[in-house]
């Protein structure tokens, strides 16, 4: 079923709660802009930016080269940031994943910055459990990220097909998560937007593997003039349903606040639900400030009380009261299996 904004009439899928533009809460197939409501969102030859209002360039690429090397072919994905294509790196022969800003995206400086980043961040990381980067560029206005190609489904999709999910398969999917935030932890980086749409599932002949995506938020860990400069401009990154309390406040993040995202998405994997009601993103976000999270328990009653107790601490609204790194918390989770 189709989800959209009430107010900009921007489209989401399940399990998409909040518009990512404005925060209003989603509505099933209602749209209060006539005009936007006519300009579907995929037409032939392109994707319509309902904010610009145009056919996005970014969007119509199949058959393009980037840099005499990497052949475009189907578009497989889209956010916010940019398109992702199946592409055939014509040096190697293999199949690859191309990741391409949007041309609103690529005319912001900051933009360009914070692909990079994600780039030399992610080139940092080797892991199962996290997706690397193979190669950055940049050709003709284009700015892109080459990638490996993972067959599978987001977990957001999986989600849609059948929540709660099963006890034993979140179980699993967490400690891969775990194991993947640490290791990205180890090196300092933290993700900092940690949610369902980005950790793929990829089947193989030893089970499903989780694999963390999209490190376009990710960061070093910052110092604390950093983070002052972050607080100053009043500037706050990531998906309000799963931000720690601490980065909602603009306050100084490690690795814990990661933590409280992954404990967001497992309350939600276990029980199809937020640990904090709001009818919008803001309410959500006000609500993680001043109240206590929903017990899993209350709403699953068969999920047992030790995983009800390592989810609670890991959504603390003290970071010094949660886990103290996600391995510690992936050990809690598993102990008891």
């Amino acid at each position: 079923m189709e989800l959209r904004c009430p107010h900009c009439s921007g489209r989401y899928l399940p399990p998409a709660r909040f518009c990512m533009r404005d925060g209003y809460a989603l509505v099933p197939g209602v749209a209060s802009n006539p005009e936007l409501d006519a300009a579907p969102p995929v037409r032939p030859g392109g994707v319509w930016d309902p904010q610009t209002r145009f056919i996005e360039p970014a969007s119509r690429l199949t058959g393009r080269t980037l840099d005499t090397r990497y052949l475009l072919g189907e578009l497989i994905g889209s956010g916010g940031m940019a398109f992702v294509y199946r592409a055939t790196d014509e040096e190697t022969g293999e199949t690859v994943a191309v990741k391409v800003l949007t041309s609103r995206l690529a005319a912001d400086p900051e933009s360009i910055a914070r692909l990079r980043r994600e780039a030399a961040l992610a080139m940092r990381l080797d892991h199962p459990g996290v997706c690397h980067i193979v190669a950055a560029g940049s050709d003709r206005g284009l700015h892109y990220l080459v990638m490996p190609l993972l067959i599978g489904e987001s977990l957001a999709a999986r989600e849609g097909r059948e929540c709660p999910l099963p006890i034993a398969e979140v179980l699993d999917i967490l400690a891969q998560l775990c194991a993947g935030l640490q290791h990205a932890h180890d090196r300092g980086v933290l993700h900092r937007d940690l949610k369902p749409e980005n950790v793929m599932l990829i089947p193989g002949n030893d089970g499903v593997r989780a694999v963390i995506m999209d490190f376009g938020l990710a960061k070093p860990a910052p110092s604390e003039t950093e983070q002052q400069k972050i607080t100053d401009t009043g500037v706050i990154l990531g998906t309000p349903e799963f931000m720690s309390p601490e980065q909602i406040r603009g306050f100084p993040i490690d690795s814990r606040s990661d933590q409280y995202a992954l404990a967001v998405l497992a309350f939600e994997l276990l029980t199809g639900e937020l640990p904090f009601d709001g009818g919008t993103s803001q309410e959500t976000m006000l609500h993680r400030l001043t109240d206590t999270p929903l017990r899993l328990r209350d709403r699953r009653p068969e999920v047992p009380e030790w995983l009800d107790a390592a989810i609670a601490r890991a959504l603390s609204r003290e970071p010094a009261e949660r886990f103290p790194n996600v391995k510690a918390l992936g050990e809690a989770l598993g102990s008891e299996k």
